[in-house]
């Protein structure tokens, strides 16, 4: 599949809820790929790129945690200046609006990966490879 699946964990904006996660996730012994959190006076949103999808929903919903999902592209661009620009241009160019993003850089140096929600997911991925992009299948991300 060249869509990655992330899942979303709504938090309660108190001390101590996002270590909650990470002890069900580690005691699944459920490996984080990447994560982004982002919150609001009320509550966050945790997005997260596991290594098992089903296991950490499961076990997370056990808890009491209120879990989604959604389809996110991976992308790998070159960790240099200008690299996440490039992406964007052609984005830009084509007319396809991001939702959200972030990265995480495997080792510094190396390739970075980039991580976007699309308003319009097969446009997205039709224009980035295209455009030559490199596409990260979920398979090899939560591998990583």
């Amino acid at each position: 599949m060249e869509h990655v699946e992330q899942i979303s964990v709504f938090l309660e904006n108190k001390a101590g809820r996002l270590a909650e996660v990470t002890r069900i996730l580690s005691e699944a012994q459920i490996n984080i790929r990447a994560l982004s959190l982002a919150d609001t006076s009320d509550f966050g949103i945790l997005r997260l790129i596991v290594n098992n999808n089903e296991k950490a929903k499961s076990e997370l919903k056990a808890h009491g945690f209120t879990v989604g999902k959604t389809d996110v592209v991976a992308v790998e661009v070159s960790d240099q200046p200008g690299g996440l620009h490039h992406i964007l241009r052609i984005l830009q160019k084509a007319n396809v609006n991001v939702e959200y993003m972030y990265a995480f850089v495997q080792q510094s140096g190396e390739d970075a990966v980039l991580i976007f929600r699309f308003d319009n997911l097969d446009e997205a991925l039709r224009v980035l490879k295209e455009n030559g992009v490199k596409i990260i299948k979920g398979e090899k991300l939560y591998a990583m």
